[in-house]
C-alpha cells in the first residue's frame, strides 16, 4: 500500500482531480470532521459533490471521522491563527498546542491496525488522505502521515 495526501485550498477542480488520476489513487480517505469547504470555488470538495465525482472516476470514498480533530482541538489552532492575525488558508505551520492535543486525544486512540486491515479488505493500493489545507505541514494530515511513515509506509504529498 502507498499513501498520498492532498489539500484543496489554492486548487481548482480540474487540477485537484487530475492529481488523483495521475497518481493512480484508488481510495480517497476524507479525514475532516465537517465535510464542507467555504468558498464557491471549492464546492467540488463538499462531501456529496466530491463523492459523486470520485464515484464517476472509480475511486472509493471513505470518511474516517476518527482521524478528524475534535472541535475542541480545532479551536486551539483557530485561537493560534487569530493571535498571529492570519487565516487558516494562509497558515504556515501547525500550532504546537494543536499538534500535541491531536496526538494525545486522537492519534493515540486511533486503531491503525484495523484501519490498514480495512484498506486491505477493500483492495486499496494507493490511498490519499484528504483535508482542506494546501500544505501538509499546516494540517493534521501531516501528523497522520508521520505515523504511517513510522509504520513503514511511504507517503507522498500531492
Amino acid at each position: 500500500m502507498e499513501f498520498f495526501t492532498i489539500g484543496v485550498y489554492h486548487s481548482d477542480e480540474e487540477t485537484f482531480f487530475k492529481k488523483l488520476i495521475d497518481n493512480g489513487i484508488d481510495t480517497f480517505c476524507d479525514i475532516r470532521q465537517r465535510r464542507g469547504v467555504r468558498g464557491s470555488e471549492y464546492t467540488f470538495a463538499n462531501s456529496s459533490r466530491l463523492q459523486e465525482k470520485l464515484n464517476a472516476l472509480g475511486i472509493k470514498y471513505v470518511h474516517i471521522l476518527e482521524l478528524a480533530p475534535t472541535t475542541e482541538i480545532r479551536n486551539l489552532q483557530n485561537e493560534a491563527d487569530k493571535k498571529r492575525g492570519g487565516y487558516k488558508r494562509d497558515r504556515h505551520q501547525l500550532d504546537p498546542a494543536f499538534a500535541l492535543a491531536y496526538k494525545e486525544k486522537v492519534l493515540k486512540k486511533f486503531d491503525f491496525k484495523g484501519f490498514l486491515e480495512g484498506l486491505e479488505e477493500k483492495r486499496a493500493n494507493k490511498m490519499v488522505l484528504f483535508c482542506v489545507e494546501e500544505k501538509p505541514e499546516t494540517c493534521h494530515r501531516s501528523i497522520v502521515s508521520d505515523q504511517l511513515k513510522e509504520l513503514g509506509y511511504q507517503v507522498t504529498h500531492l
